[in-house]
């Protein structure tokens, strides 16, 4: 099994395999991660203009529900191409392509049908996010994991990263490619400003809802494709986290959030479901979130 190892990586997404250097308090901090129970871990921090990781960085992962925030962040390259708009009806009649890729177009969980009206609650949905993706495939002619090859993996350099299944929870990658993605998040070089701020910006900010796993929150504040954390409490990012924090995390035991009044953010991917250690990640998340905010303020 690869060793674990503590580096500091350039910030360019294209730089090659990052050199070790001398351990910092954040590596250490990092460090944690040890001791989750689960098979693998691997996790980074992006600072500024800096990225300090813990664990094999190229150790394949299934990100699960990660996975909708890239799905989106295709669907907004198309916007952007005119392949699409956020307004196109998409799913049940008088839903859009921005209820389904923001869990208001009245899905259920994994339901093909609505269980309640369009934008009446924030209703988690795998299947909104499915009808997206066919929507960008229907428009732009090719299938969706090839689009998301073309649009995202191959100009971020993304190679290690692939869609398997649903592109709601199907892609998979590593800590080093996702490294890449958290840095176009925070500084986007695929979309212009105006479009890429409709992940971190609340769509029909009045629905509250359910986010499975966690609880029940009124409002429940969501972008397109991403969580936003709000005033949400309990949460699964640290309580120091601004309100502004955005990301996801998966019921792999994923989890990736961005807070963009620290220009930082945090990766944590292991390959033990989410129901299988719920308890301890709710705890060691938060934590984790906290301690690598401490050392960066």
């Amino acid at each position: 099994m690869p060793a674990k190892v503590s580096i500091w990586l350039s910030a360019s997404p294209s730089s090659s395999a990052p050199p070790a250097l001398p351990d910092s308090s954040l590596a250490r901090t990092l460090s944690v991660i040890d001791t989750w129970p689960v098979p693998h871990a691997s996790a980074a921090c992006i600072h500024a203009s800096n990225i300090v990781t813990h664990g094999d960085i190229d150790h394949d992962f299934r990100l699960a529900s990660i996975s909708k925030v890239i799905t989106a962040w295709a669907c907004l390259i198309a916007v952007e191409e005119g392949s699409v708009s956020l307004d196109d009806p998409v799913g049940p009649p008088g839903s859009t392509l921005r209820h389904c890729l923001s869990h208001a177009a009245g899905y259920g969980f994994d339901t093909q049908t609505t269980i309640i009206g369009v934008g009446k609650r924030r209703v988690y949905s795998n299947t909104g996010i499915e009808r997206a993706a066919d929507h960008v495939a229907d428009r732009t002619g090719i299938t969706f994991a090839d689009y998301l090859r073309e649009a995202v993996f191959e100009p971020l350099g993304m190679e290690a990263s692939t869609l398997k299944t649903s592109p709601a929870y199907g892609i998979r990658s590593t800590v080093r490619d996702m490294c890449r993605f958290a840095q176009e998040l925070m500084a986007p070089r695929l979309l212009a400003p105006q479009t890429s701020a409709a992940v971190r910006t609340v769509q029909f900010p009045e629905l509250g809802g359910v986010i499975p796993g966690l609880g029940s929150f009124n409002p429940n504040p969501w972008g397109i494709g991403a969580e936003i954390r709000g005033d949400k409490k309990p949460h699964w990012t640290g309580t120091t986290n601004s309100p502004s924090t955005f990301g996801h995390f998966g019921g792999a035991g994923t989890m990736m959030w961005i807070d963009p009044t620290i220009d930082t953010a945090l990766i944590a991917l292991t390959d033990r479901p989410f129901d299988e250690w719920s308890d301890v990640a709710l705890r060691e998340w938060p934590n984790l979130s906290d301690a690598v905010i401490a050392n960066v303020r």
